[in-house]
């Protein structure tokens, strides 16, 4: 045995301490690192540069929502009706997505009040299938906007879609024209539908219920559009601007009203519900 075996053997180390795998979290747009704890208490924004991260429905309810709110039923709708298959059946893609988000689907509905004002809250989960709408999210759109119209209160819908679920078919672009039924029958009760667009909302999404709010409003840096950026400048064969399909440049432009920072959403909210439903609200 050497001398330096002998040395190593007779120093005393301490056990390895453990460290929780979640302690930090990374930042997809700066790369800083960043306690999750810290990262959580600022309603998951970046600290350093203002970087709003995708959230699912049950953290956005808890930001906007009074305590006490209630998460509506999801509603039953075919599953598969297709058979899909690529290169996985679609009905085990359901039932990944479920087990990974815990959710039934992308499109989640909460009835609640925004500082005592009452309000149906719906929100698209990216997590979920990249949010994709099909029949699920269609019919739970409309359920959504059908509490509304009962409980008399404004229906606020938050995006978040890679488009249509291609996994439907035909049926899943059959959710268009039927949340715009949805959202027709909300303005002959005399009731606002307001839309907050979050990273990203794009596809029919975007050329549906995301882009029909009495109200538009955007998270910062919010990717929103139709088409991706790549597709379009390989069809118009020209170079697109710098942040084009982002949150400020439609708000320049004129496609969005406003664009309100995460902190600031839930009093935005009950400002506009006090404007536009002054009586109707008042739980």
């Amino acid at each position: 045995m050497s001398w330096l075996t002998r040395v190593r053997n007779n120093i005393p180390f301490l056990p390895k301490r453990e460290t929780p795998d979640n302690l930090w979290h990374k930042c997809r747009n700066c790369d800083a690192m960043i306690f999750t704890k810290e990262w959580e208490e600022n309603l998951f924004v970046c600290p350093r540069c203002e970087h709003h991260d995708r959230i699912g429905p049950r953290a956005r309810f808890a930001q906007v929502l009074d305590p006490g709110y209630t998460i509506l039923p999801s509603p039953q709708v075919r599953e598969d009706p297709l058979k899909f298959r690529d290169t996985k059946r679609y009905a085990e893609r359901l039932k990944g997505a479920r087990q990974s988000t815990g959710e039934p689907d992308a499109l989640l509905n909460a009835r609640g009040t925004v500082d005592g004002q009452r309000a149906v809250v719906g929100v698209q989960d990216f997590a979920f299938m990249g949010g994709s709408m099909g029949m699920a999210v269609g019919a739970a759109f409309v359920t959504g906007a059908r509490a509304a119209i009962d409980h008399r209160a404004p229906y606020i819908i938050f995006t978040a879609a890679g488009g249509a679920r291609m996994q439907e078919g035909i049926l899943s672009l059959m959710q268009m024209p039927r949340s715009t039924v949805a959202i027709a029958e909300l303005k002959e009760a005399g009731l606002p539908y307001i839309v907050v667009l979050t990273d990203p909302t794009t596809g029919g999404v975007t050329a549906s219920y995301a882009m029909l709010g009495d109200v538009q409003i955007a998270e910062p840096g919010a990717l929103i559009g139709f088409a991706g950026q790549r597709v379009i400048e390989s069809t118009i064969r020209e170079k697109l601007p710098e942040g084009f399909q982002r949150a400020e440049y439609l708000l320049e432009h004129g496609m969005i009203d406003m664009v309100v920072r995460r902190g600031e959403m839930k009093q935005r909210l009950s400002q506009l519900i006090g404007y536009l439903t002054p009586e109707k609200a008042a739980a």
